[in-house]
């Protein structure tokens, strides 16, 4: 093998398998609620009403792991390959769920919307695949990202990269712990702002983004460096169900400013730092593989099915026994075709784009 200094070596480091685990269990209750979303847009009578929290355990687990890859590697490979690295990993679903965001809003066989946006959708597009927000249908939510809207938190895990990789890679753990108490109180006032915390995807709550990936990044990276684990014999099925039911909290209006913020700042860092000291069962280690993999795909291919379901309730305003069916077999379907996608399609894509960068890494070096 070529070695070099600026190697990539990150590549190869081991993965806490149960976290990996807990990101596709979260990413497949955000299917669920954006199911449920439409079919119950009452948020009191929606089961699953909290699964918008998913987001913020994703912020916090990319803190994590962001440190873990990166904090002892980032000066030896560098600031461009550290970016290169990233857009490798991520951006690739972000183009991908475009494409399927546009193809879905211009065939939706039950929706009319497109015509009215015809003349603005390249726009959408091209905004989408280089996440620039641009809030533009009114008619559904107001989405910075109306082709594939989970591109919000895409923009906003960007921004924290940036940040990390310039200034928090530097900070030592006291200046650390202040910016992140700072967070969660900036966490606290938007919740109390807004009623909840389901903010920064739309033109009228965008900074709300802000404050989620402020607090959680931090306290995913404060996690990582003061070697908080917590050993246990628990398995990854009784940590997935402790996940679970954070979002299966009733929704309350009254009391949801509260609970949110609870639930972000206190049981989320928990269950973080839980996972990552428990030793896996050889058992479940293919189940925690396949949901790790199959998380990040899922997450940004299944938005632009949401809208088609939709216009199929708009339409034809189907009852819940009609529209359970409907759910239950989507949610298995875009299982199914997440997959798909990361096998055919991410994955080459990935693969060409690193040895492009290795081959770059080795005429460099040489």
């Amino acid at each position: 093998m070529h070695k070099t200094s600026s190697q990539p070596v990150i590549f190869t480091k081991p993965h806490f398998e149960i976290l990996d685990g807990l990101r596709g269990l979260a990413a497949v209750a955000v299917v669920i609620f954006h199911f449920m979303e439409i079919a119950v847009p009452d948020y009191k009578e929606n089961f699953i009403a909290h699964a918008y929290l998913a987001v913020d355990f994703f912020f916090c687990l990319s803190g994590f792991v962001i440190a873990y890859a990166y904090d002892q590697k980032l000066k030896s490979i560098g600031l461009m390959n550290f970016f290169k690295i990233r857009l490798i990993r991520l951006h690739p679903l972000v183009i991908i769920g475009s494409i399927i965001g546009l193809v879905a809003f211009a065939f939706d066989p039950m929706s009319n919307l497109f015509n009215a946006y015809i003349g603005r959708s390249f726009w959408m597009f091209v905004a989408s695949c280089l996440m620039i927000p641009y809030a533009l249908v009114h008619e559904r939510y107001f989405n910075f990202f109306h082709l594939n809207p989970p591109t919000w938190s895409l923009f906003w895990e960007y921004v924290a990269n940036l940040v990390y990789a310039f200034v928090l890679i530097k900070l030592k753990n006291k200046v650390l712990w202040f910016l992140t108490i700072l967070a969660a109180i900036l966490l606290g006032y938007e919740a109390f702002k807004s009623g909840n915390l389901s903010v920064g995807w739309g033109g009228d709550n965008f900074f709300g983004g802000g404050a989620r990936v402020f607090f959680s990044f931090l306290a995913g990276i404060l996690i990582y460096r003061s070697k908080w684990k917590i050993p246990s014999k628990l398995g990854f099925a009784t940590i997935g169900i402790l996940l679970i039911l954070a979002f299966l909290i009733p929704f309350s209006e009254k009391f949801n400013f509260i609970i949110d913020p609870l639930v972000i700042v206190l049981f989320f860092p928990f269950l973080i730092a839980l996972g990552a000291g428990v030793s896996l069962a050889k058992k479940s280690s293919w189940i925690c593989r396949f949901s790790g993999e199959i998380s990040y795909p899922l997450y940004m291919v299944h938005y632009p099915f949401i809208w088609v379901f939709m216009s199929y309730v708009e339409s034809k305003k189907p009852t819940m026994n009609e529209m359970i069916p409907v759910m239950a077999i989507g949610v298995v379907a875009l299982i199914a075709f997440a997959f798909v996608v990361l096998i055919f399609i991410d994955l080459p894509i990935r693969k060409k784009l690193r040895k492009i960068m290795d081959s770059g890494l080795k005429i460099t070096s040489g």
